[in-house]
């Protein structure tokens, strides 16, 4: 399961995206992965998002998982279409729990020392730090990386190109989650062309970032 998050780190960002239909899921994988970023959360936020999962899963070139999973039943739906990682907007131990019956990777949501207590003694070290923005931010995650510095975090909700370097410049930050590079109006006018150099820009940023030193390496 390591080598799912070590993937999401060497990329950097997580695309975070909800869509209407299959199709629609495999045309975006399609400019992600010719952008350069291969790998995409799909939301439970659309009744599509099974269905979507299973159209990328069948690509086999984009690292697809589920997001916003917040029931059990939720799990066995992603694993069965096909997720290899699962997001969850808060720690759930249910959800914890039966995604590791189907040997997921899980980034539960925690943004409290006592969420992250709570996800580490369901044995995982890294959470999805959300809604990053208005928790806090940078200046929480590093607050909360003193007591807890074997904790990593992938922040998602209000990041973006003006404050990516500020997270991925935080060692305990693996990776960021957005959807800047993949707005709902591209989606809906089939603007691949456009989210596909959204991608680019987003794969240059970050490695600009790494190679400047601005940017914690996976």
């Amino acid at each position: 399961m390591s080598e799912v998050l070590d993937s999401l780190a060497a990329h950097g960002v997580v695309p975070v995206v909800a869509v209407d239909s299959a199709a629609q899921a495999a045309a975006l994988a399609g400019a992600l992965a010719e952008g350069g970023l291969p790998v995409a959360e799909i939301t439970f936020r659309t009744p599509a998002a099974e269905a979507a999962i299973a159209a990328v899963a069948g690509r086999g070139d984009v690292l697809v998982g589920a997001g916003t999973v917040v029931t059990p039943a939720q799990v066995d739906a992603a694993a069965a279409a096909g997720a290899r990682f699962v997001v969850s907007p808060g720690t759930s131990r249910a959800v914890v729990e039966r995604c590791r019956e189907h040997g997921l990777p899980v980034l539960p949501g925690a943004v409290t020392a006592t969420e992250i207590q709570a996800a580490l003694e369901l044995g995982l070290d890294t959470v999805k730090f959300f809604p990053a923005e208005a928790s806090g931010g940078v200046a929480a995650i590093k607050a909360l990386s003193a007591p807890f510095p074997g904790v990593s975090f992938v922040p998602t909700g209000g990041v973006g190109p003006g404050n990516l370097a500020d997270y991925l410049g935080l060692d305990s930050v693996r990776a960021v989650g957005g959807s800047w590079m993949v707005p709902a109006a591209a989606i809906s006018a089939g603007d691949w062309t456009g989210i596909r150099d959204l991608a680019g820009d987003a794969v240059r940023r970050v490695a600009g970032l790494r190679s400047s030193g601005r940017a914690a390496t996976p």
